[in-house]
């Protein structure tokens, strides 16, 4: 059995149904081998060299370079950088901009048994700082362009290569260095938990076989034509250089940051473009400036990692795109790379909000795993952990933080665990579902939340085009959710209207207190949620679908206040609904212990709880007030009160049809 046919016998019937549309319309085939793997990066480069050596291996709008002009010119990088360095596995930082001297740049510095970390020249000066320290890079290669970036990042304590100077009569031949697959070859910097990036390091043979995955998966070949968007500091970029030049395809490089997303609908459609790898957000983009005349019918491949995605997703793909192109919806670490994939054609339906992260890869076995790292059963939530022998060599210059993340395996053998911080359940038929990051995973009013589901069912409205959830301290010091939302094209709707639409697939718990309306969520470099960007909500009163009137009576007033006080909301109109204001079954507890003190009467509970405006609570107070109580009896139904559970609360607001005069839909 071929390593094709091993890769398709993990995907169940309907999986590898959608997958066989991936073919080349030349319906060739090249098919990575398992003992590929166990080479360096260069041979395998250069055997494709040997084979398709007039073939285009890259195409900017600036250069055409073919596989044997790039090899030359890796090849003059290589032994420039061994006349600075001399031989021995060490970083080589570089800073140039998205395009065919960057790839020169990266095979020459692994022709030379060197290791990589690029700096993009876009990025914040202090970042890009650190991570230049960080790495302990002696050389620097850099052009004209970003000569003066690099002089001050330097600052004379590593030595500057100018690729635009390069002595033209360096010998261009291969050099023959003998590397194994297990030298050191990428350090990539991501997020780190203390503010500052941390380096992780792979080898050869790891991004080798994360080109084998994905090479095999979509039938890589020579005649395809693969895009390339993002920045080379992360996962995605690297992966679509090398599973476009270790098969002889033809690599576009576009710089988003300086084309920009409007040109790219006809870029694509000029180039030819048949492979796409890009993030959620970009996808987002891009169908923006998509006319309903527009088609991609090159387009064979749309791959969707680096974040979960929605059923909303699925639509635009669907949309937007023609029927011979499938979607692959595929996510992993910069730790492990690839661990998950699933399939998408235009038949796909689905009923949930979220995608699943899909079936196996090989190699990278998952297990969840609870709070005591045992194992969980099927259908239960547990922390995502992939157990491989191909995983991050670690973190660079971090042992501690290595020990904490990579685990040896118990069952012993080569192979270990990391321990992603992601939650997931598994499906009993191998499919992984994502629930969102463990440390995004909070506790409101006693319930445990996940806030991904909440986005996922925001994102599901045809009213948001983007979402974001993020759960902060109220004045009270408990936690309320609040949800940012980018309205899509049209009108914005009411805070109402969104909470009509949410009591229809969540509990009421996982309702927002707050929205806030944005114009564009805030993005980090690699184009996720920068969520500590996000503003802090204010106390003014939320868009209702209910005009603000302002109190009539000195009851009105009163309860105005209270509420006020309670909710955090600076301004509150007699109609409008407890609920829409951010209330909740238990704040409501609060508001009514307030009244209880202030007017001090005997009134049966329920009647309030079923008076969802200052109006309506008003007409109650001052129709069936009743008597004044005394201290004893005051004190007495002010602990019943404040001794119900939110259970106990919400069932007060809850009428014989299952539905309390708030609106709300319940459990």
């Amino acid at each position: 059995m071929s390593d094709l046919s091993k890769l398709m016998t993990q995907l169940p019937p309907q999986q590898q149904a959608i997958r066989e549309k991936c073919f080349h319309p030349t319906g060739t085939i090249v098919e990575l081998k398992k003992e590929e793997i166990e080479q360096s990066i260069p041979e395998r480069f250069e055997k494709i060299v040997g084979v398709y050596p007039n073939r285009i291996a890259i195409k900017t709008r600036q250069h055409e370079l073919t596989y044997d002009m790039l090899n030359r010119a890796a090849n003059r990088i290589a032994r420039t950088i061994l006349a600075h360095l001399g031989e021995g596995e060490e970083p080589v930082a570089l800073l140039l901009e998205h395009g065919a001297g960057l790839m020169a740049a990266i095979l020459g510095t692994l022709k030379a048994g060197k290791f990589y970390v690029c700096l993009d020249p876009a990025f914040p000066h202090t970042r890009t700082a650190y991570v230049m320290g960080d790495s302990e890079a002696k050389l620097l290669l850099t052009n004209k362009r970003h000569l003066p970036h690099a002089q001050r990042l330097a600052q004379g304590a590593q030595d500057i290569v100018n690729c635009d100077d390069i002595d033209g009569g360096i010998d261009t031949g291969n050099l023959g260095q003998s590397l194994s697959a297990e030298t050191y070859a990428l350090l990539l910097y991501t997020s780190g938990s203390t503010g500052h990036p941390k380096g992780v390091l792979h080898n050869h043979r790891n991004i080798l076989v994360e080109t084998r995955n994905y090479t095999n998966d979509v039938r890589l070949c020579p005649e395809d034509s693969v895009a390339l968007w993002h920045s080379f500091s992360y996962a995605k970029s690297n992966r679509n250089m090398y599973v476009a030049l270790l098969n002889g395809a033809a690599l576009f490089p576009n710089d988003l940051a300086t084309l920009g997303f409007a040109p790219l609908v006809e870029w694509m459609r000029t180039n030819r473009i048949t492979i796409l790898d890009t993030l959620p957000t970009t996808f987002r983009r891009l169908c923006e400036n998509v006319t309903p005349d527009v088609t991609f019918p090159a387009l064979r491949v749309l791959r969707l990692g680096g974040e979960s995605i929605s059923r909303a997703d699925v639509k635009l793909f669907q949309r937007h795109f023609c029927s011979a192109c499938v979607l692959m919806h595929a996510i992993g670490p910069t730790e492990t790379f690839t661990i998950r994939r699933y399939f998408i054609n235009q038949e796909w339906g689905h009923s949930d909000a979220k995608v699943p992260l899909g079936f196996a890869v090989p190699s990278k076995e998952i297990l969840l795993l609870d709070e005591a790292d045992c194992e969980v059963g099927a259908n239960q939530i547990g922390e995502i952990a992939v157990r491989s022998k191909y995983l991050a060599l670690g973190y660079w210059r971090r042992p501690e933080l290595t020990q904490t993340a990579f685990i040896p395996d118990p069952r012993g053998g080569d192979e270990r665990l990391y321990l992603t911080g992601d939650l997931g359940i598994m499906r009993p038929d191998g499919c992984l579902i994502h629930m969102g990051r463990k440390d995004f995973q909070v506790k409101i009013r006693g319930y445990r939340v996940e806030v991904g589901e909440i986005e996922a069912a925001l994102l599901g409205l045809d009213s948001i085009k983007a979402a974001a959830v993020h759960a902060q301290a109220h004045d009270a010091g408990e936690q309320r959710l609040v949800a940012y939302v980018v309205p899509a094209t049209g009108s914005t709707p009411t805070v109402s209207e969104l909470r009509r639409a949410l009591v229809q697939t969540l509990p009421d718990y996982m309702i927002p207190s707050t929205f806030v309306f944005l114009d564009t969520l805030p993005l980090l470099p690699n184009g996720k949620i920068d969520r500590r960007a996000l503003p802090a909500p204010d106390n003014s009163r939320p868009a209702l679908d209910t005009p603000i009137t302002a109190p009539r009576t000195s009851t009105e007033k009163t309860l105005a206040e209270i509420w006020s006080k309670v909710l955090s909301v600076d301004l509150i109109g007699i109609h409008d609904n407890f609920f829409d204001l951010g209330g909740h079954s238990l704040s409501a507890t609060r508001v009514i212990s307030h009244v209880i003190k202030t007017f001090q009467f005997d009134l049966p509970l329920q009647f309030l709880f079923q008076a969802p405006t200052v109006a309506e609570m008003a007409e109650v107070i001052e129709k069936h007030g009743g008597k004044k109580v005394g201290k004893a009896d005051l004190e007495r139904i002010l602990v019943e009160l404040e001794s119900l559970s939110e259970e106990e609360a919400r069932r007060l607001f809850t009428d014989e049809s299952g539905s309390g005069s708030s609106g709300e839909k319940r459990e």
